[in-house]
């Protein structure tokens, strides 16, 4: 893979490298959307998420699955693939009636001080279920 590959994030090229839980985020067109609640890494082979949330988990993952530690994204299983397969942020909505947004990290255009810009709008981002 090549440094301009979203998926190259083990070598920390990727902006999603930079991303860190409390960050403000900014949409293409300049507004801000919320802050970074959740970073998770891309997994290129994540192909179903069937494996995670099934099977013998112990009491501890019995207890994790129950409080919805596996159910992010909180999206249609395709989409939620999708983002585990290129890794994500999780942006907390603005206001008390909004829901969470997520990103995909191939669409992180840079990360500088505080500050998440994206390469899309804010209408173009994936809402919570």
């Amino acid at each position: 893979m090549t440094s301009s590959d979203p998926l190259s994030t083990a070598s920390g090229d990727a902006p999603i490298a930079q991303v860190r839980e409390g960050m403000r985020v900014i949409d293409s067109a300049g507004q801000e959307i919320g802050n970074v609640s959740l970073v998770r890494i891309g997994d290129p082979e994540a192909v179903t998420l069937e494996g995670e949330a099934s099977g013998d988990q112990g009491i501890l993952g019995s207890v994790a699955n129950a409080f919805g530690f596996w159910e992010e994204p909180d999206l249609p299983p395709t989409l939620q693939a999708r983002l585990m397969r290129f890794g994500f942020i999780k942006i907390d909505g603005e206001g008390l009636f909004s829901k969470d947004r997520y990103v995909r990290s191939d669409k992180i255009a840079g990360v500088s001080g505080d500050t998440v810009r994206l390469t899309v709008s804010k209408d173009r981002v994936a809402e919570e279920a």
